[in-house]
């Protein structure tokens, strides 16, 4: 065990924010934390790190806050960066500052021998070199530079200073550094935020090798189901544990549920009967010892609570478009979009009903298409024709059309001007908008809250077309199970945009993938097309070129003999090189090169060329192995 916090609570300003939390963190636990948005999971990880006091909760323990040695304890955040004209790869190789030192110790000492012949300059540099690989001296370049290119960042963005990346970006390069310092604990807050599919599922296969414990707060059910085997979830201000991961949460929690709502009128309607027997005769001499072991039995009984109500609330709404499309609703042909630089060609035919997921990385054009169907960007070139009486309703993922000093009241009621008062405060209470709450300034609203006041303005008006730029964002797990299923129900057409698999596999009956420059119409699943998804191409150096320039094609089962020879031969050669190291290893710990300057730096240098030679054919061999293995499962 690591961590432990029993009976912990918190308050602010007299409100508890959470009442009884229970939570446990052992060695290499990979831990969810769930509830609604607002519920304290954030609040929670805080504690955690111990940002936020506790005070003794409404459970039967005592608080106690029980650690095992000190561990390590990281929390990712938005923070400021100490300086921000310091290169993007100064800050992130400032997690190995101590390595570095140690190499350039390690380099001032091989200067020094090359003047010098102390023997005790000889020993300090093979008690460095010895810490200094021990440590990972001879991988941590290639372990951050995979890491910056993992998260999307370039040669050219690794020379940029701090202060000319987005927010997005900065949190990026903050989850870069955490990662490298391989903290005992790592706390993870909505980690897949601002980052597209590919990177989120590269971070899965990741964390789930991570050596230590990980806590996660996340809405994102698919990235949970892979990654954790414990989930806490924060309901009425409680803790629960449940085994497993989401899915697992998901399935013991109703069964708990269903079981305590039958336990519990089980033991109602027995309690009710010995009540009748007792009351029938409680006054019949005959029947006194049979009445009093009945009146000592409801004693002794442990009374069985109602199970707790679920924390449900969310919002709804009629969904039915007002008028009918004609059945072609969307042509877009060889359509060329872009600011400056065209991003993508892009062709589709989309009619009534049908349900178009747009996926793919970040800044390959999903949101620019989106923005030039509405209108909201001019085409480079090519053509989009909206069909015969679409009525198209657009979310748009920056909110800007619900910014002001405008109260929730008066911005639903300018939109819909020809509504009563009592029909506004209806219509908002419908979306979880009620009481004083609708008399919020815009400028104080929430993510959630804004998407929530966005999405009763659109299925008010009731049309026949959904364009939908990342509607999930902001919205906690029931929020988004609420909109899925809405969006099940809806008779129109629906154009969206996410990153969220899970909610694109359960709405999307249509693909439009971007991907390298290009836009790919896929009719089919989500999960469909990850079955069918060709695994990218991996570069191989002795790749035979056709000199007609043209592309070679090569069969499957070529290509897999051709990588099991390549990967037979790179076993021998990183064996060859591992012989090779241990020769070298002995023969530098040896008096007879010990005692010379010059040949420790001599065996130094081979030792460093070896090692640089077998990391290449390492990696040769990890990136042939994948695609040895995404052959086989196609």
């Amino acid at each position: 065990m690591q961590y432990k916090i029993l009976n912990g609570a918190v308050s602010y300003d007299g409100n508890m924010v959470l009442e009884n939390v229970d939570i446990e963190i052992n060695d290499r636990e990979k831990i969810a934390i769930i509830g609604r948005n607002g519920s304290g999971k954030t609040t929670l990880l805080k504690a955690i790190m111990g940002e936020v006091e506790l005070e003794e909760g409404t459970g039967d323990n005592a608080l106690a806050v029980i650690k095992s040695g000190k561990p390590e304890i990281a929390y990712l955040r938005q923070t400021p960066f100490e300086n921000e004209n310091e290169k993007m790869i100064d800050e992130v190789r400032k997690v190995f500052s101590e390595l570095i030192f140690m190499e350039e110790k390690l380099q001032c000492l091989v200067d020094e021998m090359q003047v010098s012949g102390d023997e005790r300059l000889v020993a300090e540099y093979s008690n460095l070199n010895d810490r200094f690989i021990e440590r990972g001296g001879l991988t941590y370049k290639k372990e951050y530079q995979t890491m910056i290119r993992k998260f999307k960042f370039s040669e050219e963005d690794e020379r940029k200073p701090v202060s000319e990346f987005s927010g997005g970006q900065r949190t990026k390069i903050s989850f870069i550094k955490m990662l490298l310092s391989k903290p005992d604990i790592l706390l993870l807050d909505e980690p897949t935020n601002h980052l597209d599919i590919e990177t989120i599922e590269w971070l899965e296969e990741y964390l789930k090798a991570y050596k230590s414990a990980l806590v996660i707060v996340s809405h994102d059910r698919m990235f949970l189901n892979k990654i954790v085997d414990k989930v806490y979830e924060i309901e009425w201000g409680e803790t629960r544990c449940y085994k497993g991961d989401y899915s697992a949460f998901e399935r013991q929690k109703r069964e708990r549920h269903l079981k305590q709502q039958k336990d519990h009128d089980l033991q109602k309607a027995e309690i009710e009967r010995l009540t009748r027997l007792i009351e029938r005769f409680r006054y019949k001499a005959t029947k006194a010892s049979m009445v009093q072991s009945k009146i000592k039995l409801l004693e002794k009984m442990q009374i069985v609570d109602a199970p707790d109500r679920y924390d449900t609330r969310t919002f709804r709404a009629n969904t039915q478009p007002r008028i009918e499309s004609s059945r072609q609703v969307l042509n877009v042909s060889n359509l060329v979009i872009g600011y400056n630089e065209p991003l993508a060609k892009v062709s589709f035919n989309l009619e009534k009903g049908q349900r178009l997921g747009i996926i793919g990385g970040n800044g390959v054009g999903k949101s620019t298409l989106v923005k030039t169907i509405m209108g909201k960007v001019r085409s480079i070139d090519g053509t989009y024709q909206w069909g015969y009486n679409t009525d198209v309703a657009y979310f748009d993922q920056q909110l800007a059309q619900i910014a002001g000093d405008m109260t929730i009241f008066e911005s639903f009621s300018n939109q819909y001007p020809f509504m009563s008062d009592t029909e506004v405060r209806r219509a908002l209470g419908s979306f979880q908008f009620t009481g004083e709450d609708v008399f919020k300034s815009l400028q104080t609203l929430s993510g959630g809250e804004k998407v929530r006041l966005t999405l009763c303005k659109i299925f008010f008006s009731k049309p026949n077309v959904l364009v939908l730029d990342e509607p999930t964002n902001h919205l906690d797990i029931v929020g988004k199970e609420t909109l899925e299923n809405m969006l099940c129900d809806y008779a129109g057409t629906i154009i969206f945009v996410s990153h969220d698999r899970y909610f694109v596999s359960k709405i999307a009956d249509r693909l439009l993938v971007f991907d390298d420059n290009e836009a790919r119409f896929y009719q089919g699943t989500y999960s469909e097309y990850e079955e069918t998804r060709k695994p990218r191409e991996i570069e191989m150096a002795d790749k035979p070129q056709n000199k007609t320039g043209g592309k070679k094609y090569t069969s499957p089962s070529k290509e897999r003999g051709k990588i099991e020879r390549r990967l037979e031969k790179l076993e021998g050669l990183i064996a060859e090189c591992d012989e090779n190291l241990n020769i070298l290893g002995e023969k530098i710990n040896s008096d007879e090169v010990c005692s010379d300057y010059v040949k420790v730096i001599e065996v130094q240098a081979e030792i460093d060329a070896i090692t640089i030679k077998q990391e290449e054919y390492m990696t040769e061999w990890a990136e042939l192995s994948e695609r040895l293995e995404e052959l086989c499962n196609n």
